[in-house]
């Protein structure tokens, strides 16, 4: 793991369902001869992160096992069933207490290299207390990073809203907070939803360039 000047948890949502790809749970899918969660977490825990946190809910022993020697600490998520906030709220329950922010990543983002998470967490560095939120030619990304002294207040809107209020309601309630940072790689706005996307993948790793097959997989 790399070091930093910014102690940062990152908090890894793998939690859902995944309806969108069928009956198999998509984090479980093969990538490259491991499982996408676990492509995901190699990485973050290669990055600048002082610590990775893995939300785990449905199938959660599945999943769980599939991390199986990897420098995280798993957290079980029983309500999982009751939507997004749940894995929020048990995310950030699980954040150090002496941290200067959390990393909210998503286990669907298998493209994010460690250096895609340092560019992250040192921007965080360089200017403490923002919100930080990716950007990819003007789309939205993930992961975002929340600042420690506001995850209180995030806690408390996943816990007023409702099933699907994650940390997006709390930021997009707050646009004088948040710092869009414009990022040079499509990976921060890619995740896989369903088995086309990693059908494109597999193209792009045989054709490339991977960034075109990819961008265009993503398109509706």
């Amino acid at each position: 793991m790399a070091i930093s000047t910014v102690s940062i948890t990152a908090v890894l949502l793998a939690a859902g369902r995944s309806r969108r790809f069928g009956s198999e749970n998509k984090l479980l899918a093969d990538m490259g001869g491991a499982p996408m969660v676990r492509r995901t977490a190699e990485r973050l825990c290669a990055g600048k992160a002082a610590r990775v946190v893995v939300v785990v809910g449905h199938e959660g022993d599945r999943v769980a096992a599939a991390l199986a020697g990897l420098p995280v600490a798993v957290v079980r998520n029983a309500r999982h069933r009751d939507g997004l906030a749940s894995s929020v709220r048990a995310g950030l329950a699980a954040v150090d207490g002496d941290a200067a922010g959390a990393m909210m990543c998503l286990a669907d983002q298998p493209l994010l290299e460690p250096e895609h998470y340092n560019a992250l967490i040192d921007a965080f560095a360089a200017r403490p207390g923002r919100i930080l939120v990716p950007y990819f030619e003007g789309k939205r990304g993930n992961p975002v990073i929340l600042p420690a002294a506001i995850l209180g207040a995030v806690l408390g809107t996943a816990l007023e809203g409702g099933a699907d209020s994650g940390f997006r309601v709390f930021i997009d309630a707050h646009p004088d907070w948040v710092d869009r940072l414009e990022m040079g790689s499509p990976a921060y706005t890619i995740d896989f939803d369903t088995p086309r996307a990693l059908a494109a993948l597999d193209k792009a790793n045989k054709d490339g360039p991977k960034d075109q097959h990819l961008k265009r997989a993503m398109e509706p």
